[in-house]
């Protein structure tokens, strides 16, 4: 444990843990206090590349120019020294892929996105006969674009050159929190190249009983093992940060999901919690047991603090929720805020009989279905940009709704609370809805920025500057509940409709098109 410093003047000197969270559409530095209350934020937007139909890239050197810009600025606000962050702590998108020179520190091709659909027809060649479950006992994990092996293997395959670099020793994979840490702690000059158990998982490359890569399935997916990261658990110091903070310790790394779920204080079996970002992510803890699925939802690691065994999850993802409302922002012009989508929703009473189905990339649990693409159902000339802001709310707690039947199913035990957390939980009529769907009440803490919180939360365990999760847990503090208030014979009508709209979905794409 790091010593506290020594009282100046007769008064303790205040101490903090800072975050970076490097999301899907933006970089943000969090720094919080000794009760994981938020000091300071600073964020900044980065590019989304899409180059064709189904492709999503990011620039890694712009994000790594906004991370470096975003924990000047959220110093500068907090107005503390660099001496008083006793730790950082590292969350990220998920399954995002990259590769890059260890030489020269230079992304060898623009980021491959979680949401990107290329590896469709790779993910059916590699499935063979057996099809998806090829690697789901190893993994937990389904065959499918979502994951990070699939489009390493892409890049080695389709940008020429790379996989020669990568055979010779030249090329460095990573997900974010890899590229992040690794230019943190150094670049080219000595940098750490980590990734932890949380995002290692995402990748179809790592077994979950022995949190290492497995070189059969490297083998099999024509991914050279010298490319991976070392795999370290998701709270312990891994180097020390050079530039703005310089001599911190870089002392934890989650995906942004498994942040959450630390950051909600979700430490029991059989606690969830649910984040709505761009995606939709909802997961529960079942402590030490690797619990399999028959619902279509994905087995994952939760977290694991230092030398302590694992801690694994059942995970439901849905691709498009929050970035729905982009779309109905910058795409089709419905609104000029995202903000906005709450207020024109509650200007009618329903949807009008419309539903939406936002399958942009497919659809993720419990479907996964990349054949599958968006339609909005119902259509009547009744219809207007009111209802259709109505039911682009109704689509995120619909499809929340279905991940928590599969995981009733899966677990066999019904959903008491939903703790949720994340951008979109500033909607008070969505978290409405989305109670009356689930037909449970839906709590939204105090702090909403439970992803950082949770790799501040990580970072401060490893360095001893809080001393225990039950620490954390008294932390945690309710902001508002909902209860469910709908009929359930409406409820019940709504949810048949919905289904038959999501089955309109699939199909859509025949095999030839998606490769």
């Amino acid at each position: 444990m790091t010593p506290q410093a020594p009282a100046t003047g007769g008064t303790a000197r205040r101490e903090f843990v800072a975050a970076i969270d490097q999301g899907t559409t933006s970089s943000r530095c969090i720094v919080f206090d000794r009760d994981g209350e938020v000091v300071s934020i600073d964020s900044r937007e980065h590019a989304q590349i899409l180059p064709r139909p189904g492709w999503v890239e990011h620039d890694a050197t712009e994000i790594w120019e906004n991370v470096r810009s975003v924990v000047d600025g959220a110093l500068r606000k907090a107005d503390v020294p660099v001496s008083a962050i006793r730790a950082l702590g590292i969350t990220n998108q998920r399954e995002t892929t990259l590769l890059w020179d260890r030489a020269t520190g230079q992304p060898a091709h623009n980021a491959i996105v979680w949401q990107d659909t290329r590896t469709d027809a790779l993910c059916r060649e590699l499935g063979g006969d057996i099809g998806q479950d090829r690697y789901r006992r190893a993994t937990g994990l389904p065959l499918a674009s979502y994951f990070a092996g699939p489009k390493i293997r892409w890049l080695l395959d389709n940008v020429p050159g790379l996989r020669e670099r990568a055979e010779n020793g030249e090329l460095l994979f990573g997900t974010m929190d890899s590229w992040v840490i690794w230019n943190l702690t150094g670049g080219t000059e000595g940098g750490i190249h980590v990734t932890d158990v949380t995002n290692a998982s995402r990748t179809l490359l790592m077994d979950l009983r022995t949190l290492q890569w497995d070189e059969e399935i490297c083998a099999s997916m024509g991914v050279p093992m010298s490319v991976l990261p070392e795999i370290r658990s998701s709270a312990e110091v891994y180097g020390t940060a050079t530039g703005t903070l310089d001599g911190v310790p870089v002392a934890s790394a989650l995906g942004d999901q498994q942040a959450a779920l630390f950051g909600q204080t979700c430490f029991t079996r059989g606690e969830a919690k649910s984040t709505y970002g761009t995606g939709t992510f909802l997961l529960l803890n079942t402590g030490e047991d690797i619990v399999g699925s028959t619902s279509g939802l994905v087995t994952t690691v939760g977290y694991r603090i230092g030398a302590e065994p694992a801690v694994y999850a059942l995970e439901g993802s849905i691709a498009v929720t929050g970035s729905l409302v982009q779309w109905m922002r910058d795409q089709m012009g419905v609104i000029s805020d995202a903000s906005e989508i709450e207020a024109l929703a509650r200007t009618v009473e329903d949807n009008g009989g419309a539903y939406f189905v936002p399958a942009f990339s497919g659809l993720f649990a419990p479907h996964w279905r990349s054949d599958a693409r968006g339609v909005i159902a119902g259509l009547t000339r009744y219809v207007t940009r009111a209802h259709l802001a109505r039911a682009v709310l109704e689509a995120t707690a619909w499809q929340t709704r279905e991940i928590v039947d599969a995981m009733t199913q899966d677990s066999g035990v019904r959903l008491a609370t939903l703790r949720v957390d994340g951008g979109m939980t500033a909607n008070d009529l969505l978290l409405q809805i989305i109670a009356d769907f689930v037909d449970a009440p839906v709590v939204r803490p105090v702090v909403t920025e439970t992803t950082s919180l949770g790799a501040a939360y990580a970072a401060g365990l490893a360095v001893g500057f809080w001393p225990d999760t039950n620490a954390l847990r008294a932390h945690w503090k309710k902001d508002a509940e909902w209860v469910p208030r709908m009929d359930p014979v409406i409820r019940d009508r709504e949810y048949t409709y919905w289904l038959k709209a999501v089955d309109r979905t699939m199909g859509w794409l025949d095999e030839e098109e998606t490769r």
